[in-house]
């Protein structure tokens, strides 16, 4: 739903790279978040 790979998501959930801004934001908007979301409790 958010255009990207499973293994680039993979490497972003495991730290192996840095999401971009534009990246965070199409999986905010797939997961029906605003983008402020995906940043709290951290």
């Amino acid at each position: 739903m958010a255009a990207i790979g499973r293994a680039h998501l993979s490497q972003i959930e495991n730290g192996a790279v840095a999401a971009r801004i534009d990246t965070l934001y199409a999986i905010a908007q797939a997961l029906d978040l605003k983008l402020e979301e995906l940043f709290k409790g951290f």
